[in-house]
C-alpha cells in the first residue's frame, strides 16, 4: 500500500479568486493528499506580494486563470508527506518558494545560477511534475494553483523542490518574509550585485523590494544608498533601511535623474537597482551607473512588455546589466543563512511588517497595498 493511501483529503478554508480584480471569496475547499515528491503544509501565516496583485487584476489573456488560489509568501508546518520524501518530516517549520531547487540538475549544482533546469520557473497553475491540481471546491470542480505555492489556503500542497526547512526558533511572521520579497531584495545586493564595502548604490523604487535591497546594501557595508522615488514620504521610511539620500524625479525640473545621480556621485553609482518594472526607469538606472565598473541589476518585470534599449558604447565602456530573479537566492542553501543573520541581529526584519490581520480580512490586505499604506501585511490563519 502506498504511503498516500493512508493520508486523507482535508477540508479547509481558502481565499479563492473567481474573477479578475474582484474580492477574494472565503470558501471551503478540499486539499488532496500529497503525491510523490510532494508535501502538504498547514499554513501558519501568509503575506500579500505585488506579484499576487498583478495576476489578480488580470481579466483576460492566458495568465488570467480562474478560479485560482493566490499567495506565494508564507510559512507553515509539514502536515503530511508523499512518497520519496526524505528531506522533511511532519512538524517541520518550512517556507515555500516560487523558485525550485531540485539539487539534481547542473544549474542547481552551479554556484552561479539559481534557475533550476529540472523544474523550470513558470507561473504554474498546477503541480510542476504532473500538471494536475490538488484543490477542488465545494462542487468538486478543480481550483488552480499559483506559482507552485497557493498559500491563501489553510492547507496547500507543494513540491519538495519548492520547500525549505527553517530553524523553528524564528517567529513565523519573520520567516514568512523570507519566502519571497525580503529575500529577493537582500539577495540582489548580496548574491547578484555582490555589493562591496564603501560602495555607492542607487535604488530606483522604494517599495518593499527596493527597501529590502537597501537593507541588503546596508548589510554589505555600502557607504551611500541613494533612493529614487516619486513619493516624498519614502525618504523618512527609507532611512530605517539604510537609505542615506533621496531623489524625487518630479522635483528635478529639466534635469534627468541620471544627470543628478552622476553629479551626486562624481561619475555614477557603483550599483544601480531597478525595482519598478519600467523600461524607461531601467534605462535611467543604466545611465546612472559608473563607467568601467557600473552594474545595473534589474528586479522589476517590465509591466507593459516594452523592450530595453541600451547604447552599445556604454556597454563597451564597461557598464553591465544583470537580471535578478529571487535575488539570485538558492532557497535551500541561502534562506537558512538569512534566518541565522536575523537571529544574530544582523538582518532586520521587524521593520518590514506594517500590518497584521486575520485570514477572513484578507481583502483588506489588497486595499492597504493599493493605497500605498503597507510594506508587508501578515495574514494569520488562526487570528
Amino acid at each position: 500500500m502506498a504511503i498516500t493511501d493512508t493520508i486523507k483529503p482535508i477540508k479547509c478554508k481558502a481565499a479563492v479568486s473567481r474573477a479578475g480584480g474582484e474580492p477574494l471569496q472565503i470558501e471551503e475547499v478540499v486539499v488532496a493528499p500529497p503525491q510523490a515528491y510532494e508535501v502538504r503544509i498547514k499554513i501558519i501565516c501568509t503575506s500579500l506580494c505585488h506579484s499576487d496583485v498583478t495576476f489578480w487584476r488580470m481579466k483576460e489573456g492566458p495568465m488570467a486563470v480562474h478560479p485560482i488560489i493566490f499567495g506565494h509568501e508564507a510559512v507553515g508546518t509539514i502536515e503530511s508527506v508523499g512518497e520519496h520524501v526524505d528531506e522533511f518530516k511532519v512538524g517541520d517549520l518550512v517556507v515555500p518558494t516560487f523558485l525550485a531547487q531540485c539539487n539534481e540538475c547542473v544549474d542547481c549544482a552551479s554556484e552561479r545560477s539559481n534557475m533550476c533546469s529540472k523544474l523550470v520557473f513558470q507561473i504554474g497553475h498546477a503541480m510542476p511534475r504532473c500538471g494536475t491540481t490538488r484543490f477542488t471546491d465545494a462542487k468538486g470542480e478543480p481550483v488552480n494553483h499559483f506559482l507552485c505555492v497557493s498559500s491563501f489556503s489553510e492547507y496547500t500542497v507543494v513540491d519538495v523542490a519548492h520547500v525549505t526547512k527553517v530553524d523553528p526558533v524564528i517567529s513565523p511572521e519573520k520567516a514568512c518574509l523570507l519566502s519571497c520579497g525580503v529575500t529577493t531584495g537582500v539577495g540582489a545586493a548580496w548574491k547578484v550585485a555582490e555589493v562591496e564595502t564603501g560602495s555607492t548604490v542607487a535604488i530606483f523604487g522604494l517599495g518593499s523590494v527596493g527597501l529590502a535591497v537597501a537593507e541588503g546594501c546596508r548589510l554589505r557595508g555600502a557607504s551611500r544608498i541613494i533612493g529614487i522615488d516619486l513619493n516624498p514620504d519614502k525618504f523618512e521610511l527609507g532611512k530605517k533601511f539604510g537609505v542615506t539620500e533621496f531623489v524625487n524625479p518630479s522635483e528635478l525640473g529639466e534635469r534627468s535623474v541620471s544627470e543628478v545621480i552622476i553629479e551626486m556621485t562624481k561619475g555614477g553609482a557603483n550599483y544601480c537597482f531597478e525595482c519598478i518594472g519600467l523600461a524607461s526607469v531601467m534605462n535611467d538606472a543604466f545611465k546612472s551607473s559608473r563607467k568601467g565598473l557600473g552594474k545595473t541589476i534589474i528586479l522589476g518585470v517590465e509591466m507593459h512588455g516594452a523592450p530595453l534599449c541600451l547604447e552599445s558604447y556604454d556597454i563597451l565602456n564597461g557598464k553591465c546589466v544583470m537580471g535578478s530573479l529571487f535575488g539570485g537566492i538558492k532557497a535551500k542553501n541561502d534562506i537558512p543563512t538569512l534566518v541565522n543573520k536575523y537571529l544574530h541581529k544582523e538582518l532586520e526584519l521587524d521593520k518590514f511588517i506594517t500590518h497584521e490581520i486575520g485570514f477572513n480580512e484578507i481583502n483588506k490586505a489588497f486595499d492597504l497595498l493599493h493605497e500605498g499604506k503597507s510594506l508587508r501585511c501578515i495574514i494569520w490563519m488562526d487570528k
